[in-house]
């Protein structure tokens, strides 16, 4: 087991990693999307996010990886800049 503090580099926050690599690291589409959605066969959608967005993936040759904790820091950030509210009709 790692404690190892990491700053990923799209971010200034430091993110302490409890556990080895190897299960921080989320292989292929269909891994990614049962972790987003709970559902792998949501695969196409991971596809288009990380075509589309700025949705923190990387590749292991051919294969898309992701790591939980990036992914949930990025939801973080996500949840933060949250949606502008509509204006009331005056």
């Amino acid at each position: 087991m790692l404690n190892v503090l990491a700053t990923p580099n799209h971010s200034t926050a430091p993110i302490l990693v409890n556990e080895a690599l190897a299960d921080d690291v989320l292989r292929g589409a269909e891994a990614i999307a049962g972790f987003l959605y709970g559902d792998a066969r949501q695969r196409r959608k991971v596809y288009h996010l990380a075509e589309t967005s700025r949705l923190p993936i990387f590749r292991l040759g051919s294969v898309l990886c992701a790591r939980r904790t990036v992914l949930l820091h990025w939801i973080n950030e996500q949840e933060k800049r949250g949606y502008p509210q509509p204006r009331k009709a005056a």
